[in-house]
């Protein structure tokens, strides 16, 4: 494993917790040799932890949308910086350079590209790990939101198990390192069988 991709706040939310936790995943990834590919902003969570990573000596790619960056939003002094078109191609390029996926803490963007990137995973798209750094509880309501989706018979216990949780930054690199795809039978893309 090479590099992780970052999924968090562009904002630092209420509790210093949440920075403390970036500070350190960021520290703990160069400790682990790894890189940091994330989406390229200075601000919040976001820039909390590319900040860390460089401090401590380690690589930061960012990867920002074009309107975006020319909002001064987009952190200058990273290993590199790319600038794309779109949200999609931010996307697809923090995935094609990444190894694995971790959500911090953070908003709607957040939200969106966790699941998104979870849903690649459940269809066979990539098969690298994904988790959640869950400070103080803050995913808990993910955890609820997939096994009750899993009781409803929308999410397949396999598939809600693609995503890992873990409380600090140690355990979830850790699981993240240690993690092989599953066999994962995809009913859908299969002709019924009785």
């Amino acid at each position: 494993m090479k590099r992780i991709c970052v999924f968090c706040g562009s904002n630092p939310g209420t509790r210093p917790d949440y920075a403390e936790a970036a500070r350190l995943l960021g520290r703990t990834l160069v400790e682990r040799r790894l890189g940091l590919v994330y989406g390229g902003g200075s601000v919040g969570l976001m820039g909390v932890l590319a900040d860390a990573v460089l401090e401590a000596g380690g690589e930061v790619i960012g990867v920002i949308p074009r309107p975006l960056a020319t909002r001064e939003l987009a952190h200058l002094r990273l290993s590199e910086l790319r600038e794309v078109d779109n949200m999609h191609e931010r996307k697809a390029t923090m995935a094609s350079l990444a190894d694995a996926f971790v959500a911090l803490p953070g908003g709607l963007g957040t939200f969106e590209e966790t699941l998104e990137i979870l849903t690649w995973a459940q269809l066979g798209i990539h098969s690298k790990p994904v988790g959640v750094l869950d400070v103080l509880g803050y995913y808990d309501g993910l955890r609820r939101l997939l096994a009750h989706a899993q009781g409803e018979g929308f999410v397949r216990r396999e598939h809600a198990a693609l995503l890992l949780f873990a409380a600090s930054a140690e355990e979830l690199l850790d699981r993240l390192l240690a993690w092989r795809p599953p066999v994962i039978r995809r009913a859908w893309l299969q002709p019924n069988q009785s």
